[in-house]
């Protein structure tokens, strides 16, 4: 069962914090396609206006310019909400390294404001972004919840953190919060530029545009690639989720595992190039392998994601050629 099988209240008002960027804007699509009302809460800061220009005509959709550091700001975007979804962070474990401060102001101190405007204006669910950095330096495999490493990124603590806020702000105040665990998430409107991109949107446009890509480390580390709609799936689940289920944190994965240099061989292959990488070092605070035992999310959510990575990486090359000309 996909995500356009679950049913909320026809009057039903979402807010999407960090609505603008890739996963928060695909939320925001899928909701309004829904019949839902939306409000989108972005500063612009990683997101872009032009992943939600289509639904500005709309009238069941509202885009707030803020910023979750401000917490009137985010009291005032969740006025009458009966579900939040917060996506708004700044993602890139490198640049992480590189901003810790800046990090720990916006994923901490921001997810905080929007569990506090949560709980103060009696919203019904909070579902927000955390990630598979909280594994860290755990070698277990596959990633099962409750057998965490040390953190080994500033990102990652910072998620690590928000989880703590979710367990608490459940135990102390009755909030009904969602940590989802997002596992290498990809799909249609991820950012393939910039120094942080993410790897299969980077290669994608490095082929398509004649660029020799390189892959950081041997190529032999793994991940668990995680399509688009599988996680709006689960962001919906999670807010008609049980609240005996509330207060924890889940593995939304495909429940798979594949190399680098496969995902690179693959992608060769299915744009038509034969192109040697390069390869750089590996880089610092990176998860050596990841692969989500998504037995919780499938017990206590109800997840049962509808794509794999071959379904996923078909559309998402599709999506890219037009995108990118």
């Amino acid at each position: 069962m996909g995500y356009r099988d679950v049913k909320f209240e026809g009057n039903s008002v979402f807010l999407v914090g960090g609505g603008a960027g890739f996963i928060g804007s695909n939320l925001c699509e899928a909701l309004i396609d829904m019949g839902y009302t939306v409000r989108c809460l972005d500063n612009l800061s990683t997101g872009k206006y032009e992943n939600i220009e289509p639904l500005i005509s709309q009238e069941r959709f509202t885009f707030i310019k803020g910023d979750i550091r401000d917490l009137d700001t985010c009291k005032k975007a969740m006025e009458g909400v009966d579900y939040v979804m917060n996506q708004a962070a700044w993602g890139s474990v490198p640049r992480s390294i590189e901003m810790p401060l800046l990090y720990e102001e916006i994923n901490i101190r921001g997810t905080l404001n929007m569990m506090e405007a949560a709980r103060v204006c009696g919203v019904k669910k909070f579902v927000y972004a955390s990630s598979s950095s909280v594994y860290g330096d755990s070698v277990k495999l596959p990633k099962k919840e409750g057998e965490e490493g040390n953190v080994i990124s500033p990102y990652a603590l910072t998620k690590k953190v928000d989880e703590e806020y979710g367990r608490l702000y459940k135990e102390l105040y009755g909030l009904d919060t969602y940590g989802l665990r997002y596992f290498n998430v990809f799909g249609r409107r991820q950012d393939p530029d910039g120094m942080y991109a993410a790897v299969i949107p980077k290669f994608i446009r490095q082929l398509l545009h004649g660029e020799v890509p390189t892959i950081n480390g041997d190529g032999m580390q793994s991940r668990d690639f995680t399509y688009i709609d599988n996680v709006i799936e689960a962001n919906l689940k999670a807010c008609k989720a049980s609240g005996e289920a509330a207060g924890q944190a889940y593995n939304i994965g495909a429940g798979g595992r594949l190399f680098l240099n496969d995902i690179y061989q693959y992608l060769c292959k299915a744009l038509g190039k034969d192109v040697k990488p390069n390869y750089g070092p590996a880089r610092k605070g990176d998860v050596r392998d990841s692969n989500a035992d998504i037995s919780k999310a499938r017990e206590l959510l109800g997840y049962d994601p509808e794509f794999d990575f071959e379904k996923g990486i078909t559309l998402a090359i599709d999506w890219y050629k037009e995108y990118l000309g």
